[in-house]
């Protein structure tokens, strides 16, 4: 048995930290009273070796209880805050064109249903997605994961639901495979065809969600292209019965479960994840203290989206103090999409969460690193630095972590590691 005082070997070592933020605690989700509990050492070291976190302490303490390979490389983290790799547990990364002029009717008092109604919306990227060829999509799936990665993100899950036909879903799914090749930041596909009915549907919808259940969802489970299936339970989207025929279909097919729910109406979506035992429900601007209990109950992780809400839902967040009062774990996400949030960062989501959802800085940590580990079945590898666990980092340039939420506005992350590896080093991506 190796003596626990005889120094671990290491090839890789973080040293200079103002604070190490380990989000460490016990196994799964935090809830409650834990979801604020950081975990912060004061000029903290890190050290890897490998793909693994072997130490993590102080800087004096790493001095005498790490010894390090030949050629190993040190990262000094100038005073900075050194963080898990951040974890975005919700965004539609394979899409082709934007939709500004969505946004400019926004801005002119259109709600969201008024723009899908005029041809706006989803449908609109619908048409450019099919439009588009699955390297075209590739290559913009690469393109959004390099910006993520250089605010720090190193593991997202990213959904299909552009497409809306069985070739164009798996074709979403296809290009979102090959984008992530070889990239450094880890990839969770999900099945999304239950986005909204496409407008060939429009009279027929129980024939959509038969094609849903009963083509795309075993044909994307036995590809191997999908690990969860999602389905949006909202006015204009989907009902919850309808949403029962496919998540039951998902559930035999051996996928995961997520719904979208509550967003802008008392959808049912919320109480069926409870039902359901999903893995996540997402949005819940609307959801009732009753439903969280059930969400609680089940251990059902929270997904806000603070940007959707202040982009497209009028600045109106979900209840994160509710939520966290009932014990509901609760994470958070970019919702990166080109209708209700054009933008690829979930630290950018840390300071819109407190500010619209009422979380506090450590809370709003512990939603982008272990929670959102949780929501995508990841927390016992990523979203904390603790031994044994994958060498996921972060380095912000900050002083404090409460910065991540008081500075917003700037991308402060400036070097990152994924699976020991150094990928961004003074906000550049390595080669």
């Amino acid at each position: 048995m190796k003596d626990p005082r005889e120094p671990v070997e290491a090839d890789l070592l973080i040293r200079g930290a103002s604070e190490v933020v380990t989000c460490a605690g016990p196994p799964g989700a935090r809830s409650g009273h834990l979801q604020s509990e950081v975990g912060v050492i004061a000029d903290g070291a890190v050290a890897a070796l490998g793909s693994r976190i072997v130490f993590v302490g102080t800087g004096e303490e790493a001095q005498t209880a790490v010894r390090l390979r030949p050629g190993a490389t040190v990262l000094d983290a100038a005073g900075g805050c050194v963080l898990p790799g951040l974890v975005d547990p919700h965004t539609h990364l394979p899409f082709a064109g934007w939709r500004v002029a969505d946004f400019e009717r926004r801005l002119a008092g259109a709600s969201y249903s008024d723009i899908a109604r005029a041809g706006g919306g989803i449908r609109m990227t619908v048409a450019a997605t099919r439009a588009a060829s699955r390297e075209e999509l590739a290559g913009l799936v690469r393109e959004r994961l390099d910006r993520m990665l250089l605010h720090g993100t190193t593991t997202a899950e990213a959904k299909s639901g552009y497409g809306l036909t069985l070739p164009d879903e798996l074709k979403q799914l296809e290009a979102l495979a090959a984008g992530a090749k070889g990239h450094p930041v880890e990839v969770v596909p999900t099945l999304l065809g239950a986005h909204v009915v496409p407008p060939e549907f429009a009279h027929a919808r129980a024939g959509y969600v038969r094609l849903v259940a009963a083509e795309m969802v075993p044909a994307a489970a036995s590809a191997g292209l999908a690990e969860f299936c999602d389905v949006f339970v909202e006015e204009g989207a989907f009902t919850a019965a309808e949403a029962r025929v496919i998540l039951d279909a998902a559930r035999s097919a051996g996928l995961g479960l997520r719904l979208h729910a509550e967003q802008f109406t008392v959808s049912g979506g919320a109480a069926l994840a409870a039902e359901y035992g999903a893995a996540s429900v997402d949005h819940l601007e609307e959801v009732a203290e009753s439903v969280a209990k059930a969400l609680a109950a089940r251990r059902v992780v929270a997904v806000l989206l603070p940007g959707a809400s202040l982009f497209a839902g009028g600045g109106r967040g979900a209840p994160g103090r509710m939520l966290i009062g009932e014990n509901v774990a609760v994470a958070i996400a970019s919702d990166f999409n080109p209708g209700t949030c054009p933008c690829e960062s979930v630290a950018a989501m840390i300071p819109i969460a407190c500010l619209l959802c009422g979380l506090t800085p450590d809370e709003g940590i512990v939603a982008a690193t272990i929670n959102a580990a949780a929501a995508l079945g990841r927390a016992d590898r990523l979203g904390s630095l603790e031994p044994g666990k994958q060498a996921d980092l972060a380095i912000f340039d900050v002083p404090d972590r409460r910065h991540l939420a008081y500075r917003f506005g700037t991308n402060h992350c400036r070097t990152v590691v994924k699976a020991g590896r150094v990928v961004v080093r003074d906000g550049q991506r390595e080669p």
